[in-house]
Formats: C-alpha cells, sequence, structure tokens
C-alpha cells in the first residue's frame, strides 16, 4: 500500500491495541488489559482524527503536538469529530499511561499502540525502521479526506489547529 490521500477509503483490516479506560485503571500505575482497537470497522461510523507521533513521552509530542488536541477537544467536537486516536509504535500499555500522563482517561481522546509500526509501514509513513512518523489523518465515515505526513522536526501539518482548519 502507498500514502494515504485525500479521497482514498481508509484500509481494511487495521487494527490497533488499547487500554480501555475505566475507573479501575484510571491511575497511572493500574495497568489495565491490552484488547484489540479494530480501527477499520469503528471508522466507518466515525469521523475520526487519526494522529501519530514518533514516541510516548517524548519532548515534541509530550509538549506540543498531543496537548493541542486535548486543548481543542471542545472545537474538535464542535466541527464533527467523535475521536481522535493517537497512535505511536510504543506498546498499548505505554500508550495508557501515557494518555494518563497527559491527563486523559475517556474515549474522546485515546491512546493507542501501532504494534511493530505496521499500519505506519503499510502506508510508507515512518520517521525510523522503529518509529511511526509524525501524522494526521482525518477519517469520515470510511473515507480519508485529510492525510498529511510532517516534514522532518516540528508540528506544522499534523497539529490539532492545522486540521481543524481543514474540517
Amino acid at each position: 500500500m502507498s500514502a494515504l490521500k485525500a479521497g482514498d477509503s481508509f484500509p481494511e483490516d487495521v487494527v490497533f491495541g488499547w487500554v480501555r479506560p475505566s475507573p479501575e485503571n484510571a491511575d497511572i500505575n493500574a495497568c489495565g488489559v491490552p484488547t484489540k482497537f479494530p480501527a477499520s470497522s469503528q471508522f466507518k461510523n466515525k469521523k475520526v482524527v487519526l494522529v501519530s507521533v514518533p514516541g510516548a513521552f517524548t519532548p515534541t509530542c509530550s509538549a506540543n503536538h498531543i496537548p493541542g488536541y486535548i486543548g481543542k477537544t471542545a472545537e474538535l467536537k464542535a466541527k464533527g469529530i467523535d475521536q481522535v486516536v493517537v497512535i505511536a509504535c510504543n506498546d498499548a500499555w505505554v500508550m495508557s499511561a501515557w494518555g494518563k500522563a497527559q491527563k486523559v482517561n475517556d474515549e474522546f481522546i485515546i491512546f493507542a499502540s501501532d504494534e511493530d509500526c505496521k499500519f505506519s509501514k503499510s502506508i510508507g509513513w515512518l520517521a525510523a525502521p522503529t518509529r511511526t512518523g509524525r501524522y494526521a489523518i482525518v477519517v469520515d465515515h470510511g473515507k480519508v479526506t485529510y492525510a498529511e505526513l510532517e516534514p522532518a522536526g516540528g508540528v506544522t501539518v499534523s497539529g490539532a489547529d492545522e486540521v481543524l482548519a481543514k474540517l
């Protein structure tokens, strides 16, 4: 498969790993049980922003990229976004802990694992052999309406402001 672009259908059989938020695992020290998040089937029924970052707990991702989405939750919802899915190649437990460290513990913004960079590899959007690229893809009921990979360094096309401007 090649890079996604507006007008493409979101690929079939994309599955991420994640730990569903719950009161029992709300504390950052609670692990929870990883399960599968069937992105392809979920995205057929929703308007979703899929945000990929090179790694959980990394400086640009934690201080700049993802806080923009957290701070713009109301604006994203007002534009019809049903969910924001943040992915990286880290495992589901690390992604869950990162979400909790970002003070997110609901299902509007979820933190999921692109295990082995499988999805990012399939579209050719890697930052390194074991790192997902920094990108944003908007999927509206199974159809890609926006897909941009960041050039090296910074957050210029995949941040919340940039995505909001395209909705």
